[in-house]
């Protein structure tokens, strides 16, 4: 007889989160930046060029693999629609009343008609790892892991990857954050803390809802899927 134990997380592609890095099963390491956004549209001609001008010095300057990811969600807004209703009932004027309903009709009538979506944007940067990047193949595919496509396990030292990964991961953060500090974008690295929240929140999109995400990732590595036994 032999014992078959199987997880989900065998088709996750994340050893670690550990140190405010994300440690990978083919031992290369990865920080992940937060940045904010800038609305071309709305800015000057002048401001255009000089937004592309740095752009292009920030694409030169750059000497490693990047990946640059933008994540858009539905939001729920049903509970601010009832927050701004609280708020009408106890309005004593009788024409601000009657503007704050104007106000939560028109937002109820805008999310029949059109989705609520909250974008993020993050630059993911990797260090190490043991991926054969095939001639003529995508070298970016590789980052693609980070966000769920399965790849071979090998046996991760993680305590020797994050050594390595925060020698190598430091000079190349602190680059990517000054270079788009010239963009005017603000750029973060994100904590142990929301690196468990954001994986969490990709995985399991409808679960989440607000609650507060332990840092403990053994925490979720329970089975899921029985042992199977085979005769």
């Amino acid at each position: 007889m032999a014992y078959i134990q199987a997880t989900t997380q065998d088709h996750l592609d994340i050893e670690e989160i550990k140190d405010n890095l994300v440690v990978l099963k083919n031992g290369g390491a990865c920080a992940v930046l937060q940045t904010t956004a800038v609305n071309f549209d709305l800015l000057s001609e002048l401001e255009q060029d000089s937004i592309i001008a740095a752009f292009s010095m920030l694409l030169n300057s750059i000497g490693f693999p990047v990946q640059v990811v933008v994540r858009s969600k539905r939001l729920d807004i049903s509970n601010y629609l009832e927050k701004v209703y609280r708020v009408e009932q106890q309005i004593r004027d009788p024409l601000l009343r009657v503007q704050a309903e104007a106000y939560r009709k028109f937002v109820q009538e805008t999310i029949k008609q059109n989705d609520v979506l909250d974008k993020k944007f993050y630059v993911v940067i990797p260090s190490g790892g043991t991926i054969d990047i095939l001639p003529g193949s995508n070298p970016f595919d590789w980052l693609n892991r980070l966000f769920g496509t399965h790849t071979k396990r090998t046996n991760v030292d993680v305590t020797k990857v994050l050594i390595q990964a925060k020698r190598d991961l430091g000079p190349k953060i602190d680059h990517i954050v000054k270079e788009f500090g010239r963009l005017g974008v603000k750029s973060r690295q994100l904590s142990t803390q929301e690196l468990v929240e954001l994986y969490f929140d990709i995985y399991n999109p409808t679960a989440i809802h607000g609650q507060r995400i332990r840092t403990n990732v053994e925490d979720y590595k329970t089975a899921i899927v029985n042992p199977a036994i085979i005769e």
